[in-house]
């Protein structure tokens, strides 16, 4: 107990000036709403009539998007029940304001990036003649975000985090040429200490050292002046969308992605971030289940290419690659592994949700099972229906969440949506251990998903994602052991949730649920 309590003033002080400055910002904010309003009561109804005709405004343009309805109606609720409130959330939230420079800079460095992928044509066939339902799925991806399948390429599952940080500890010294890491959270601990032992002697070596995180994601876990002492020992740090109360449009979306490549030979990917929670050195919610995988061969590619959009697009002012040639390199490499891979990312600037689409796919394609893991549980009106259709048709599926929540308002809101599903034969397991952070998906023995992609809104939404799609290979199998023993693990919570709830959790999580697309 005291070493955790020591753990979490550590962690307290490695972020208390950011967050008592966010704190004085929206303080601040705040108080000038107040004095304004106050001061502008004799122009109360003008206010008000301009505010009713501002909200019929955005709710019949809400209502004409075409925007799925569990991210509609929400703002619609909100806006019509709370007006200036729900507007002012919505102005500042739901636009997305700050996306259009956004939007360009992602348009101009994916039209250089993404033809430098392969077109992989020929393995598209063979997985299209091999397993025509992952061929398919393999299809979709590769039409609507450039990233091709591959063959020639081996396939190593960790099971738990700390087996990847190892992996990583021992591919990253071999580093000869570049080192790319993109991570949503580093904290400045002992598990990023490991690495960063390794990426000084590398840059000594000569290697080109790249390191590049998520603002959000990593307060409370860093200090503010990480960029400038990454930079002194000669690492190449940038951040995402730094954190600004008040000032930042572009908030709502974040770099929720996890890559490393080495020399464009080896890259990493997975559900773990680059903190010490991650790896279970620490335990603030039990035990913390994460995976990744190891990737070898053509397929590091598409991860090469991930890596750099996000850091060319970022800011309009930082200098960019000019040469992007160098980094994407086809090396003699023969897998010792037939099986096909598919690393692929979503964004919110392409208005297609790949990473929902590719679940939603995999769950229509199932046959005999469909299950999954995922640390929030907060879906769409589509993916409620696509999972209640399977479990009508006979598939046996079945979804894994958390039995000891990081975030206790975002747990009850996942909660609520095990009704809706279970009633409909959909088996719900909570990971009595802790806390399971992986997200993953399988079905039928011969395909499955690993990467960075929730079952929430954010994630599917709003986030900056990457996952990888496997199929007919045998971390497919290694997938669905671990699962098992996950389940083995885990409560049944199927029955206790098809009975239904009392009245007033039902209001209570209802209510929750207008938020869900802010959380």
């Amino acid at each position: 107990m005291k070493q955790d309590t020591l753990e979490g003033k550590a962690k307290t002080k490695n972020g208390i000036k950011r967050l008592c400055f966010s704190i004085i910002c929206i303080f601040l904010e705040v108080i000038f709403i107040i004095t304004i309003v106050t001061r502008l009561n004799e122009y109360a109804e003008i206010i008000n009539l301009f505010t009713r005709i501002l909200s019929g405004i955005l709710v019949l343009r809400l209502y004409a998007s075409d925007k799925t309805s569990s991210m509609k109606m929400p703002w619609v609720i909100l806006i019509l029940i709370f007006p200036i409130m729900g507007v002012g959330l919505y102005l500042l939230i739901g636009l997305n304001g700050g996306t259009h420079k956004m939007r360009e800079r992602y348009a101009e460095i994916d039209s250089k990036l993404l033809p430098m992928l392969p077109d992989n044509q020929e393995c598209l066939s063979r997985i299209k003649e091999k397993i025509p339902k992952a061929g398919n799925i393999a299809s979709y991806i590769q039409r609507n975000s450039w990233y091709p399948i591959y063959q020639n390429t081996d396939i190593k599952y960790f099971d738990e985090a700390v087996k990847g940080l190892e992996a990583q500890l021992e591919e990253l010294a071999k580093a000869q040429k570049f080192i790319f890491m993109e991570y949503h959270a580093i904290e400045d601990a002992e598990a990023w200490h490991k690495i960063q032992d390794v990426l000084e002697e590398r840059v000594k070596a000569g290697v080109e050292v790249r390191v590049f995180y998520d603002d959000m994601g990593s307060i409370g876990f860093i200090n503010i002046d990480f960029v400038k002492k990454m930079e002194s020992i000669g690492i190449h740090c940038r951040v995402f969308n730094p954190f600004v109360p008040g000032l930042n449009l572009f908030l709502n979306n974040r770099d929720h992605r996890k890559i490393t490549v080495i020399d464009g030979k080896v890259g990493f990917t997975g559900g773990y971030n680059l903190a010490n929670e991650y790896f279970n050195y620490t335990h603030p919610y039990g035990q913390w289940k994460d995976t990744g995988i190891r990737l070898e061969g053509d397929a590091v590619q598409s991860l090469t290419v991930t890596f750099l959009e996000m850091w060319n697009a970022v800011s309009e002012k930082a200098t960019n690659d000019t040469d992007f040639s160098k980094y994407i390199i086809h090396y003699d490499y023969k897998a010792q592994q037939a099986g096909f891979v598919q690393p692929y990312a979503d964004n919110p600037m392409d208005n297609e949700q790949v990473g929902e689409e590719v679940y939603i796919s995999m769950i229509n394609k199932a046959e005999n099972y469909c299950w999954f893991m995922t640390p929030y549980l907060i879906i769409t009106d589509e993916m409620t229906h696509a999972l209640c259709l399977a479990a009508k048709r006979g598939v046996d599926v079945r979804i894994i969440t958390p039995g000891i929540p990081d975030k206790k308002f975002i747990y009850n809101i996942t909660r609520s949506f095990y009704h809706g599903l279970v009633k409909h034969g959909v088996r719900v397991y909570e990971w009595t251990p802790g806390f399971c952070h992986a997200k993953m998906s399988i079905v039928d023995d011969c395909m499955a998903t690993c990467g960075t992609i929730n079952l929430d809104y954010r994630s599917l939404y709003h986030h900056f994602e990457n996952g990888c799609f496997m199929a007919d290979c045998q971390a497919v199998v290694e997938i669905k052991n671990d699962l098992i023993r996950t389940m083995g693990e885990c409560r049944d919570v199927t029955d206790q949730y098809c009975t239904g709830r009392s009245a007033y959790l039902r209001l209570g999580q209802l209510f929750m649920r207008l938020f869900a697309g802010l959380l």
